[in-house]
């Protein structure tokens, strides 16, 4: 993949942020490698009896999302590597540097390690084997969601020994907890000069049933949790409060009026950045006014769909690294938004090197017959429309569904 390739959308966001109405306009261009940042700390000079302060002390920060992470049954079958061994890796050797150059990368975790003594399963209840999990330390994931309809696939047990494996890994998540204690405790990032608050909620867990007296063991949408935990947020003094949402109609393309009530609700209680998924699909991303923020506007982004899934069909089968580029004048205080760009990926599966295989690869309008050299014309027609696709769907602003 040529390293030059680039999705043309500055100027296209840039005028549909300015058409819409209450939404903030804000040049946006796609980047598909990160570079590096250099920053130095203000200081005062004294010379000659007179003070002369230093240039602005100025820090940048790139935050990689993702959307759904999910495992199938024929996905955990493709990575058996022995009768009760496997190897996720490889999905996600094409796509790799893009998510561990990032400062810190996000995604949905739609599944639970509770170990095979569980019976490892897909749809409609997943439990996967852990080095589902060793393979997302290997991608470059360093936080994951954990609220969501899956989570209590398999009851108490799922989040206990998915929590423990995560922390023996050493990523970061929030969304489902241990005890009280460990809900009520703010995940609070702390990098390159940042704080940055991370709250999770699902819209529900499918029907499974919460233990009674655990309801601190996933965290669903309701207004008042959402505002106390806000609450709870600001008095850590971050710089940004993040909230993932779990929520909206499966495989619809466009946000429905439940969603836009939570994110304006969630916007008022103090929520700088939004971002979203269970769709399956990718749904547009938005600016909100927002004078209470210290960015001046909430981004939100609505679902970012799959991101690894067995979902072959249009719109299932694309995903997409959203990186929002933060930057902040220590000096000033002030916060703003330096770049906002997206990558589009597409879900391969089929015979490759030797044997079935899933790879998310990264997709650009530039794509040759010798990259990728595993791939049919079928795939590539398909991994082309799934790049126009989103595409259009990320530049499209929601008022015109």
């Amino acid at each position: 993949m040529s390293k030059s390739n680039k999705l043309p959308v500055k100027k296209y966001l840039s005028t549909r942020l300015f058409w819409s109405g209450g939404i903030i306009s804000f040049p946006i261009l796609l980047m598909l490698l990160f570079s590096s940042f250099i920053f130095s700390f203000k200081t005062l000079i004294k010379e000659r009896n007179n003070y002369y302060p230093a240039k602005d002390s100025v820090v940048t920060l790139t935050l990689s999302f993702v959307g759904d992470l999910m495992c199938h049954g024929p996905q955990y079958q493709s990575a058996k590597t022995g009768k009760d061994s496997f190897d996720f890796k490889p999905v996600y050797k094409f796509i790799k540097e893009y998510l561990s150059s990032s400062d810190f990368t996000f995604g949905n975790l739609e599944t639970v390690t509770a170990g095979k003594e569980q019976k490892f399963s897909g749809y409609p209840m997943f439990n996967s084997p852990d080095e589902y999990l060793d393979a997302l330390k290997f991608a470059g994931f360093d936080f994951l969601f954990t609220s969501n309809n899956h989570s209590l696939d398999r009851s108490e047990t799922g989040i206990l020994q998915t929590l423990e494996k995560l922390r023996a890994l050493g990523i970061n998540s929030t969304g489902t907890f241990s005890n009280q204690q460990d809900r009520d405790s703010i995940r609070i990032i702390f990098k390159d000069g940042f704080t940055i608050a991370v709250l999770s909620y699902s819209y529900g867990t499918n029907g499974n049933v919460i233990p009674k007296g655990k309801d601190y063991l996933v965290n669903l949408i309701n207004d008042e949790l959402i505002k106390k935990d806000i609450d709870s947020a600001k008095v850590k003094k971050p710089d940004l409060i993040l909230c993932y949402f779990h929520f909206g109609a499966e495989y619809k393309r466009y946000p429905n009026q439940s969603q836009l009530d939570v994110v304006k609700k969630s916007i008022e209680y103090g929520a700088d950045i939004i971002i979203a998924s269970h769709p399956h699909v990718i749904q547009p991303v938005k600016f909100y006014n927002n004078p209470n923020s210290k960015l001046d506007s909430t981004f939100v982004a609505f679902s970012l769909g799959n991101f690894i899934s067995n979902q072959r069909e249009r719109y299932k089968d694309a995903g997409v690294i959203l990186n929002l580029q933060l930057e902040k004048n220590i000096t000033q205080e002030k916060l703003s938004y330096k770049d906002i760009s997206f990558i589009p990926t597409w879900v391969f599966k089929g015979f490759a090197e030797g044997k079935n295989q899933y790879f998310i690869l990264p997709v650009t309008s530039e794509v040759s017959d010798s990259t990728f050299s595993f791939l049919s014309i079928n795939d590539r027609n398909k991994m082309a429309q799934a790049f126009n696709d989103t595409k259009q769907i990320l530049h499209k602003d929601i008022s015109e569904k």
